[in-house]
């Protein structure tokens, strides 16, 4: 497997020329871990991606957090098991999400715009030519497109199945030039680092065949929906499509900051050229 403990210092200098970026952040960075709402992370996430936008980027970002939300303002004891509950808890949860970003980003003169998709728009040419001009069109005035799975309405049929691969499509669809996974955990391990003290991170992964996903593992948070096997999946795609893709940790948002300005921060996916 062509894959590297080391830093490709030369793939990373890339980065920094990265302007339209897209920026996932799942449901264990946006919570604590009694399930509410981690104010202060989002705030730093928030002032961040203004940051950027005031560098001359344009940012798109994939929030998870709907349920888990909706789960604690509905002092629900877990994520439910059933659909309804669950579409219920989306509904709850995400018109809550909406409202604390929009309140941070206003406080730096920024606007947000809410998208939500499902599978079955972006299966269909008309419906996905439509969502494409809507973030080219969004992304022109400097909105910041917040997007999420529709929760409240998805069903197996029509789910993208976790935000990690709905952020790989998001930066297929705006062509994308760099597409940055915050995680609960470093980067990709040969073996998981939280069982084994040996355990290694990987800093460049070239190999874009399926063969890297067999070292992913499986579950995540008992909020979150995804594991590092969808992380790994959604950049390699990505990558596949020449989108420079890195996994790292979401604890500190300003190691977006690091990640584009080329710094050895998580695991780098190498766009294929």
């Amino acid at each position: 497997m062509n894959t590297g403990f080391e830093v490709n210092s030369e793939a990373r200098e890339n980065l920094k020329n990265a302007k339209r970026v897209v920026i996932k952040i799942g449901t264990s960075s946006l919570t604590y871990d009694n399930g509410h709402i981690n104010l202060h992370r989002i705030g730093k996430l928030t002032r961040v991606i203004c940051d950027l936008e005031n560098q001359g980027k344009q940012v798109v970002l994939v929030s998870s957090g709907a349920i888990g939300v909706g789960v604690d303002k509905l002092k629900l004891p877990s994520k439910p098991t059933e659909v309804s509950m669950r579409q219920a808890a989306a509904s709850v949860g995400q018109s809550i999400l909406m409202n604390i970003y929009n309140q941070f980003f206003s406080e730096y003169g920024y606007t947000v715009a809410q998208i939500l998709l499902t599978k079955d728009v972006i299966d269909r040419a008309d419906s996905k030519q439509n969502v494409t001009n809507t973030f080219n069109e969004l992304l022109a005035m400097n909105v910041v497109p917040i997007v999420n799975e529709n929760d409240t309405v998805s069903v197996d049929e029509i789910k993208f199945g976790d935000n990690d691969f709905l952020s790989y499509v998001v930066a297929s669809l705006i062509k994308a030039d760099a597409l940055i996974i915050l995680s609960d955990i470093d980067g990709f391990y040969d073996k998981n680092p939280n069982e084994f003290k040996d355990a290694h991170m990987y800093h460049t992964i070239t190999d874009l065949s399926e063969r890297i996903e067999a070292e992913a593992g499986g579950a995540g948070s008992k909020l979150g929906t995804g594991g590092m096997l969808t992380k790994v999946h959604a950049c390699r795609l990505a990558a596949e499509l020449g989108i420079n893709s890195v996994v790292a940790n979401g604890n500190e948002p300003e190691i977006v900051y690091d990640i584009l300005s080329g710094k050895d921060c998580g695991t780098m996916f190498v766009a294929k050229e």
